[in-house]
């Protein structure tokens, strides 16, 4: 006597009724609903990423329809119907693979067989699966039969790239989405598999192989066929994460933390952990955005700050953390050395976390400004601190005292430096029209420099040193401390050149 076929996982769990499809509750709701009052569709187009059970309820409408002694969608499982159906030998449930027979000529076929009635069955059902295979003739041979089918036919098309479907063709079907399954629902119906099964699995190994699936509920039973096959009747989450290159849940968020507190030991330690422990890199970088967003989510909730990675950061550097992720996956996956471009990522993403906005710089700088004395010897207005004692400047030869300083920044990427110190009658914060040069008032009293001169001025003048000594202390070390800003250069500028132009 031979000893029984093995089958999968994926096979002898393959839900047979409506009842045990799983996180596709829409869509039974819908065919139970049309099949309760006999308001059936002559064809649908079932769209879905891979495993989520478009192939499956399909069958299991067949079923509905055929088995038993009326349509209905509560029907015996036990019915020899039913069994043909499962089995694939049911002369009138004919399924197709589109991905080999696309052609014209098999178009054709489906055509001609819908001309007969069905032999066993109420209805002649096809089910075409992989359907945007088919090629455009094929299609348009399939529109006139497709639009109007004799009554005792259906269609069910079945595609994971419903935009290679003919708009022709979605239009003549009714069409339902099927959604990725979410993890939880997979590690519990994992945990039903293998407590059926007689196999022990830590809820955390179950958790992985589900984050593994993404979304597939069929993904999810042949990756634990094969853990089992590994680790026997006693699943851990240490095996899962060894055979799929995984880091721990653990890890992530210990990455996460470092870039957060800007801990680069840290993190370049947990990358040659990952190398030397042979990790999917990829994998690490799509976890670890998982985990950013949720940051970035609760940041929102928060009301614009969040301890969520382990440190305090607000919604704008959460958000150019993500982007730093997301713009570095090429190089990861594509790259000479992915391991180099996936240390460089979180090392800037380091940089975006302790980087602040320009747009907070400026305010900040026009804070500090508004709030400094106007007149050489005047208190700080609205300051708790006294400013630092000035020292009077030299009066220079030929010299005339102009009523306040305009500093213009000049901020791009790489660097931020206060280029030239400027004088003018004007006051105000200014912008100019290049969004990285950004020009503001220095409110205060003495600045002093020569009238004759129109040439710029350079550190050595004597002019040039005067007119920065006698910038009030506090303004420079606000510039120092928020800008890192070192003045290079002096020159005349009349007040109009600092408006900008009406648009």
């Amino acid at each position: 006597m031979s000893e029984p076929v093995f089958q999968v996982i994926a096979r002898r769990w393959r839900p047979r009724r409506f009842d045990e499809l799983v996180g596709q509750e829409h869509i039974v709701r819908t065919l139970r609903n049309a099949l309760t009052t006999k308001q059936l569709a002559h064809a649908y187009l079932f769209v879905g990423p891979r495993g989520t059970g478009k192939t499956t309820t399909a069958r299991i409408l067949a079923k509905a329809l055929n088995c038993g002694k009326e349509t209905g969608p509560d029907f015996s499982v036990d019915d020899p119907v039913c069994h043909e159906i499962e089995q694939g030998n049911c002369l009138d449930v004919i399924e197709i693979d589109a991905a080999s027979n696309r052609s014209i000529d098999d178009a054709k076929k489906i055509r001609e067989e819908c001309q007969f009635p069905p032999v066993n069955c109420r209805f002649k059902i096809f089910i075409i699966d992989e359907v945007h295979q088919l090629t455009k003739d094929a299609f348009n041979t399939l529109l006139k039969t497709l639009e109007e089918p004799p009554a005792w036919v259906k269609f069910i098309l079945a595609t994971t790239e419903a935009d290679k479907v003919l708009p022709t063709i979605t239009s003549r079907c009714q069409r339902l989405e099927f959604h990725p399954i979410a993890e939880e629902v997979i590690a519990a119906q994992l945990a039903r598999i293998v407590k059926a099964d007689g196999v022990q699995a830590e809820p955390a190994a179950l958790n992985a192989i589900a984050r593994i699936a993404n979304g597939g509920m069929r993904d999810s039973q042949s990756i634990l066929d094969q853990v089992i096959s590994f680790s026997g009747k006693k699943i851990t989450e240490v095996d899962v994460l060894s055979i799929y290159g995984l880091a721990s849940a653990q890890q992530i968020s210990d990455l996460a933390k470092g870039i957060a507190q800007s801990d680069a030991k840290l993190v370049i330690a947990l990358c040659d952990k990952f190398h030397a422990e042979g990790r999917d890199l990829m994998r690490v970088m799509n976890d670890l955005q998982l985990l950013v967003r949720s940051a970035v989510l609760d940041a929102v909730k928060q009301g614009g700050n969040s301890a969520h990675l382990g440190a305090p950061l607000t919604t704008e550097k959460l958000v150019s953390f993500l982007e730093c992720l997301q713009s570095s996956e090429q190089g990861i996956r594509y790259g000479l050395s992915p391991r180099a471009n996936f240390e460089v990522t979180l090392l800037k993403a380091i940089e975006q976390c302790k980087t602040r906005p320009i747009d907070h710089l400026i305010k900040d700088v026009a804070a500090a400004a508004a709030r400094l004395p106007r007149e050489s010897g005047q208190k700080k207005i609205n300051s708790s601190q006294p400013p630092p004692a000035v020292e009077a400047p030299p009066e220079p030869a030929k010299v005339a005292p102009l009523e306040s300083t305009v500093a213009e920044v000049d901020i791009d990427e790489d660097q931020t430096s206060v280029t030239e110190l400027l004088s003018t009658d004007d006051a105000g914060i200014i912008i100019d029209e290049k969004i990285s040069d950004y020009k503001f008032e220095i409110p205060a009293g003495p600045a002093t420099r020569p009238v004759e001169s129109a040439k710029p001025l350079f550190p050595g003048d004597k002019d040039f040193d005067a007119a920065v000594k006698a910038m009030p202390q506090g303004l420079k070390d606000k510039l120092k401390e928020t800008l890192g800003a070192e003045f290079t250069s002096l020159r005349s500028v009349s007040a109009d050149k600092l408006h900008r132009p009406q648009s």
